[in-house]
């Protein structure tokens, strides 16, 4: 069976080479167009190169994918050849593990999301050939939900998924005192589901903490044995973190649509611009409705309701495992 074309390729890179990127598609006659939340992005008809502000990062897409990347970008930009030679370079991220990743956090309405997903080489191979990425270079949200399908469709790949609404968020949230406590919980209470589908799987990787004990404690609490815990900047360039952070995102934006469905009207997402919604549902469903659509420890919480706003510091404490 031929391996099937590359489509998609996403890969880190330095200021510099991000700038001498932007010189080499001018100088190629490509075409700049607009999109939301990067330097810049061009396309020639066959392939599309986006660099992201965040990283930054450029993402390649199209029928030209393989071509671009192995005849311009590696040998003109990044200097190494590493196409093709993923699993002997990155050996890793071919071998069992967990991927930990969540979607919501950052936003005032909603769920927490947390998801997991088991991978080994053979499960990795099939989600590079999908196009699985992070799901923040994803556009779309039809884009997630395809993506996500695919991943359930691959065999074994175990994958969990905690959403925690926002009333039971509300709830958590002051037992914790701290959303970094929060997360740790969350991603011990996945990574120990996924244990238990996959017993002799050794290992987790997860996003970096900003305090690495703060995960590395909540997941000792559960007590799993001889057990590997990785934590790592820019996680979802492993396919297993990827997966997660898809799932994740679809459970995020399918609990969005269908609150929104219900109230007749849109819920923004992220933190800014949700003044006015806020405001129509209270006017509309009444100042208890803010906990069930919302994140209440936002300032934006205080802010709607004319509440002081206390700002929070966060100080270093004992990890407390339980809810």
């Amino acid at each position: 069976m031929p391996a099937k074309p590359l489509l998609t390729y996403t890969r880190a890179l330095t200021g510099d080479q991000a700038s001498r990127l932007r010189l080499l598609l001018e100088r190629s006659n490509f075409d700049f167009v607009p999109k939301e939340y990067t330097l810049y992005a061009a396309t020639n008809g066959k392939v599309t190169v986006a660099v992201y502000s965040k990283g930054p990062k450029v993402l390649v897409q199209g029928k030209g994918t393989s071509d671009f990347v192995t005849f311009v970008l590696e040998p003109e930009i990044l200097g190494s050849a590493e196409l093709g030679y993923e699993e002997v370079l990155k050996p890793d991220m071919f071998e069992p593990h967990f991927g930990i990743d969540e979607s919501g956090k950052g936003d005032f309405f909603g769920p927490l999301v947390i998801a997991g997903v088991y991978t080994d080489r053979e499960i990795a191979r099939q989600l590079r050939e999908a196009g699985v990425m992070d799901s923040k270079r994803i556009t779309t949200d039809e884009g997630i939900r395809a993506l996500a399908e695919a991943i359930r469709s691959i065999p074994r790949a175990q994958s969990y998924v905690l959403s925690i609404g926002p009333s039971k968020y509300n709830e958590l949230y002051p037992k914790f005192r701290s959303l970094n406590y929060l997360l740790a919980w969350g991603h011990a209470e996945v990574i120990a589901v996924l244990k238990r589908y996959v017993p002799e799987c050794p290992r987790a990787l997860s996003d970096q903490f900003a305090d690495e004990e703060v995960l590395a404690r909540a997941v000792k609490a559960k007590k799993l044995g001889d057990f590997q815990l990785d934590q790592r900047t820019k996680g979802e360039s492993d396919p297993a973190v990827a997966a997660a952070s898809i799932l994740a995102r679809e459970r995020f934006i399918d609990w969005m649509d269908e609150c929104s469905r219900r109230l007749g009207f849109p819920l923004p997402r992220g933190a800014t611009h949700v003044k006015k919604q806020a405001a129509r549902l209270i006017a509309e469903r009444g100042v208890d409705a803010l906990p069930k659509a919302a994140k209440m420890h936002f300032k934006t919480a205080n802010e709607v309701l004319g509440l002081p706003v206390v700002e929070k510091k966060w100080t270093k404490r004992p990890f407390r495992p339980s809810a």
